[in-house]
């Protein structure tokens, strides 16, 4: 029994041995690993470099034409220097940077995080400005969907309600009536689509979406037009003579208000304003806040 117990002491002695043996060098392989491959926090220290240094030589690259180089430079001012003024001038920098190259996803994704770390900076007003015109130059053809119209409007609204002061809000409503203009427009080529294929109730919200919510455009001569001749199809006469009315009122020299002028003359009808209809309501709410 005793030597039975002493083999089975030696054999869990051995045991145990070997297992914090492999542990070791199971550990010692790890480490080497990481040594090989990693990046002590001294080395990272020593990569660093002045953010001056940096930022200048990131200058002299761009003046250079070394956009890639300058692009790296501006960077890394960024990476190793996160909140200083001049990662701050480094981040407009890349904003800019890639407006002028034509990148418009990163000139909105570094602009917008300009306007969002620095809300307050001077130069804030120019980064929001340049998210707006890169929205603004992928405007696609009127044909085509125009979410992208409405974010153009929307950065550029951003630019004239929070920095009404700065040199950019002038251009920004410009841009802002444009793309206003464009999303117009593809209600109305929706609209006229309908009509043709004589889905007059759809084609009525299109033109009525207009008159509403566009009547600062070109459009909204056409669509009070549109709205005359497809109300006088669907039988709906007052409204008919009311949208030519109100057509006849606000642009009396129009040749839309001429055709539906005849257009009603033909039937035996003529203009005739319903201070009930919801155009007339809606253009009443207009003349009072131009008052």
């Amino acid at each position: 029994m005793f030597g039975l117990s002493n083999s089975i002491k030696i054999k869990n002695h051995n045991w145990l041995s070997v297992s914090i043996k492999g542990i070791c060098l199971i550990c010692l392989m790890m480490f080497t690993a990481c040594t090989k491959t990693g990046e002590s926090s001294s080395e990272f220290i020593d990569n660093i470099q002045p953010a001056d240094e940096l930022y200048n030589q990131g200058l002299a690259n761009l003046e250079s034409g070394d956009r890639k180089e300058a692009r790296e430079k501006f960077e890394a001012v960024d990476k190793q220097h996160p909140y200083s003024e001049l990662s701050r001038k480094s981040l407009l920098m890349l904003t800019f940077m890639s407006y002028r190259s034509g990148q418009y996803a990163d000139t909105v994704a570094t602009g917008k995080r300009y306007v969002t770390l620095y809300p307050g900076s001077k130069d804030a007003a120019y980064a929001q400005y340049l998210v707006g015109m890169s929205y603004y130059r992928q405007i696609p053809d009127v044909t085509r969907d125009q979410n992208i119209t409405a974010k153009a409007y929307t950065a550029m609204k951003v630019v004239t309600d929070r920095y009404p002061e700065s040199e950019y809000v002038q251009d920004a409503k410009l841009k802002m009536r444009v793309a206003f203009d464009q999303i117009a427009g593809k209600e109305m080529l929706v609209g006229r689509y309908y009509q043709e294929r004589r889905e007059f109730l759809a084609a009525v919200n299109r033109y009525r979406r207009v008159v509403e919510q566009f009547q600062n455009t070109r459009h909204v001569e056409e669509a009070l037009a549109r709205l005359a001749e497809t109300y006088y199809s669907l039988g709906l006469i007052s409204e008919a003579q009311t949208a030519t009315a109100v057509l006849g009122h606000n642009f009396p020299d129009s040749q839309w208000y001429r055709d539906s002028y005849n257009l009603l003359n033909a039937g035996g009808i003529s203009p005739n304003e319903n201070k009930n209809s919801w155009i007339s309501r809606t253009f009443n709410i207009k003349a009072k806040k131009n008052s």
